[in-house]
This record gives structure tokens, sequence and C-alpha cells, in this order.
């Protein structure tokens, strides 16, 4: 019988992890020995509280707390580490509010039976949601493609998906501490599938990503899954180019205006050029020593505070 683990990253979400848990056991069905693991991203509210209850009435309930705050991309990281532990042959990931559908588990499992290592869901619309949220998602996907050159990532793209053993491998060889699950997916290829699915309004509750939050994601995607930085000296040196230019033909038309050689005025073509040129160097340095300290910490990506995920490896063992 094959082992599915399904990781749901959770933070201050005590009013939907019970609604999901009566809608998503309606779908574990088939010939498949389940484990829902509930990641608790350091929530403050009863979230924990709740885990806990539901893992002493159903066995197949799993949780994992973290410390603090990590984040959903630490959540994720850690709920597929849990998976490999529990030598699951495919994982799921989906958020707990019902924005991902657990409808769709049969079909994702049929997928994967159908020799797909990584089968990925998207949103068809947003029919009932923000159309500001639309735009930007929109903005995001098409800038996102344009810097990266990663035409695989179309508009609405979920972090629901379903990995194998090959794909959670693949995904936790991958150290970066700042993580864009989304970009890592494509980059470590496989056979790929998309499902797509109807926009879900919430089932509780309120979102915790606000706009701060998204942007920092947004931009976190580009710099690590593009050369985008690499753009900006680019285009300031264009900036400079034309700079020159145009006070190179000033100073001439000066000194013609003037019929005298001394007209010509070098200062701002030196002073404007030399800033310019200064401050993208200064910026890039500085891009670059950060990302280096980062990756040379080596802080850990999570820390666990509480799991009952050693019973899963106890039942491995026996």
């Amino acid at each position: 019988m094959k082992k599915v683990f399904i990781v749901v990253p959770c933070y201050n979400e005590e009013e939907t992890i019970e609604i999901y848990y009566n809608e998503v056991i309606k779908y574990l069905t088939g010939d498949y020995d389940y484990n829902v693991c509930f990641v608790n991203d350091g929530s403050k509210d009863r979230s924990l509280e709740i885990m806990m209850s539901l893992a002493e009435k159903d066995k197949r309930i799993k949780y994992l707390s973290f410390s603090r705050n990590f984040g959903k991309e630490a959540a994720m990281y850690a709920g597929l580490e849990a998976a490999k532990k529990a030598k699951a042959d495919c994982a799921i990931i989906m958020d707990v509010d019902l924005q991902d559908p657990p409808h769709l588990i049969p079909e994702l499992l049929k997928s994967h039976e159908e020799g797909y290592n990584l089968v990925f869901t998207r949103q068809k619309n947003r029919h009932g949601g923000s159309k500001l949220s639309a735009f930007f998602s929109l903005s995001f996907y098409k800038v996102y493609a344009f810097v990266t050159k990663d035409k695989g990532m179309a508009q609405g793209a979920r972090d629901y998906c379903l990995l194998d053993k090959k794909a959670v491998n693949a995904f936790l060889s991958i150290k970066d501490h700042e993580r864009f699950t989304k970009g890592i997916y494509h980059f470590v290829g496989f056979r790929q599938k998309v499902i797509e699915f109807d926009y879900a309004k919430r089932s509780a509750g309120t979102t915790k990503w606000n706009f701060k939050k998204l942007f920092h994601y947004a931009i976190l995607g580009m710099r690590e899954f593009s050369r985008f930085y690499e753009y900006i000296p680019k285009v300031a040196a264009w900036v400079v180019f034309f700079l020159l230019c145009f006070d190179t033909g000033k100073g001439i038309y000066n000194a013609v205006q003037a019929n005298s050689y001394y007209a010509f005025d070098w200062n701002p073509i030196r002073i404007d050029g030399l800033f310019l040129i200064l401050f993208i160097v200064l910026f890039y340095l500085f891009r670059l020593l950060y990302d280096v300290r980062k990756q040379t910490q080596r802080r850990p990506i999570y820390i666990e505070e509480d799991s009952n995920l050693e019973e899963v490896e106890e039942n491995e063992a026996e």
C-alpha cells in the first residue's frame, strides 16, 4: 500500500483547521495509507491545540510546531522533510483554508499513478476574488516570465501540488534559506503536469498575506530564479551612455555657439558618469555580499519545538 503524506502549513488558522479536517477526510480514499501533517508556523492562537486534539482522535493526523514564525516556505520544507523521514511514496502540499480544494486529491494521485513526478495546480480564474489582487497577480507572472525566461509558471499557479519521492529528494537538496517554492518546482524538472480548477474562497478567517509580504515574495522569486541583478548595471550603463551623449552634445553646441573650445563644459560629463557608475558598482557589490552572508551563516531553515512525527518513524521501524 502506497503512503501519501499531506503537508498543511498553518499560521494563526484556528478558525479553519477543523473545517479543513472535516472536508479533507472525505477524500482520503483508495488503496493508500494517508497521513495529514499540520505544520504550525509559530501561531499565536489555538492552532497547535486544535492540531493536537485532532491527532488524539485520528492517528492519521500528525503535527509539527515551530518555535516561532519562520514563514510558509520553511513550513513546506519541514513538511517535505517529514514526508521523506516517513518514507512516503508521494507528498501533497496544500493550504488549510480550502482555497486548495481537497476534492482534487484523487485526481492528483491518479496523475501520480500515471507516472508524473510533479503535479501542479492552478486557478483558471479569480471570479469572486479581488480585482486589485488579480491585477497584481497577472503583473507578477508576466514580469517573472520576462526576467527569468521561465514560461512554465502560468498565472494562478498554486503551491498546491503532488511530489513523488524523486521530486521530494530534489526539492530538499536545495538548501536556499530565502526560498521561492514555485520557482524550485520548475527548477528541479522531472515529468510534470498541471491540473486547473476554479477560484475558491477561504473557508473562514482572513488571509495572513498582506501587500508587503506579497511584494517581498515577488521580489524574492525574481531575484532567486533570474539574472535580475545583472540587468540593473546593464540598464544603468545605457543610462550613463545616453547621459554622456546628451552632455557631450550640449557641450559641443555651447562651444559652437560661443565659437570657442573653452566653452565646452566637461564637469557634468565627469560628475554624472562617475557618480552613476559608482552607485551601480556599490549596489551590485552590496547585493552580492548580502547573498554570500546569507548562505555562509548556515542558519537552520526552521526550528522544531514540538511534534508527534516520532510515531510515524516508530511504525515504520516495526
